[in-house]
This record gives C-alpha cells, sequence and structure tokens, in this order.
C-alpha cells in the first residue's frame, strides 16, 4: 500500500518535470557580432562647366527633354548685352535647371541660370562688348544631375545682311 502511496506522487513528479522540459522556453545562442561592410560615402558630383576659347560641340537630350534656347545682342554700343531667352520645348517641366554661361571677348566670365518653373520668353540679359568673340553657352541639368550641352555659339556684336 505504501508503494501505491508512493508510485502516485512519483508519477505525478516525473509528469510535471516532462511538461516543464518540454514547455520551457529555447535558449537563444548569444548575440554574435558579424563585421558589417564598410559604406564609403561618396559625394553627389557638382557640375562644373568646362572653360575653353572656341565653341565646341554640343550634346543632344532624348527628346522628351528636348529644350530650346535663343541668344542675340541686343547690337548697341553704349550698353552691349547678351540677351539669353527659352523658347520652350518639351522638356521644359522636366528639366529642373539650365546653366548659361557667356565668356566674353576682354576674357570676363559671366554665368546665370534659369530655374522651374520655366516660361516661355524668359530671358538673362549679360554685359557683352562690342567685338565678335562673345561666347554664349547654355547647359540642361537634367533630372538625374547630369549637364548637357545645349547652345554654345559665338554672338556677333552686330549681324549685317540679316533680315
Amino acid at each position: 500500500m505504501t508503494l501505491r502511496l508512493l508510485l502516485g506522487p512519483v508519477l505525478l513528479l516525473v509528469l510535471v518535470l516532462a511538461v516543464t522540459g518540454c514547455t520551457q522556453s529555447e535558449t537563444v545562442p548569444p548575440f554574435i557580432s558579424t563585421p558589417s561592410p564598410t559604406v564609403t560615402v561618396t559625394p553627389v558630383p557638382t557640375t562644373t562647366l568646362p572653360d575653353s576659347a572656341t565653341p565646341g560641340p554640343t550634346g543632344t537630350l532624348p527628346s522628351y527633354w528636348s529644350m530650346n534656347v535663343q541668344v542675340q545682342s541686343n547690337g548697341q554700343a553704349i550698353n552691349p548685352q547678351i540677351i539669353m531667352t527659352f523658347r520652350g520645348g518639351m522638356g521644359m517641366n522636366l528639366i529642373p535647371r539650365l546653366e548659361l554661361k557667356v565668356t566674353r571677348s576682354d576674357g570676363v566670365i559671366e554665368t546665370g541660370e534659369m530655374t522651374q518653373p520655366l516660361s516661355i520668353g524668359q530671358s538673362v540679359t549679360f554685359n557683352a562688348t562690342t567685338g565678335y568673340q562673345d561666347r554664349a553657352e547654355a547647359w540642361a541639368i537634367t533630372p538625374q544631375g547630369d549637364a548637357v550641352k545645349i547652345l554654345d555659339q559665338y554672338v556677333p556684336f552686330r549681324s549685317y545682311n540679316s533680315q
């Protein structure tokens, strides 16, 4: 009879130990740090415009980014100026900025820009010389930040025999 009295609590104890062993939370292995790859941050390149004495080739924008800039001299000897005018294009709402540059024949460089919102007829005026070697450049800055030269030409002080 004593065996029966002892067998009940022993079986109960074995059952409790089995249940607690199965329901015990799993031990998590200690955190092992793995070396993370080093990340180097490269600064965004700034758009610097190259300097040259003669006009060079112009780039082409995709048709959906096309832009048109017109340049002309006012032809006044007292106050010579170069006027760069935005004439529209399909990229009018997509191109964030136009960078403009005038290199005068006396070596002075002037820069300007047109930013969004661009409107047809918007213009920027630069001082000019009465010589025939003033150079005008226009760069379209694409949404990715690339500079594409869309205009590069000499601007004569006066145009004779033109209509």
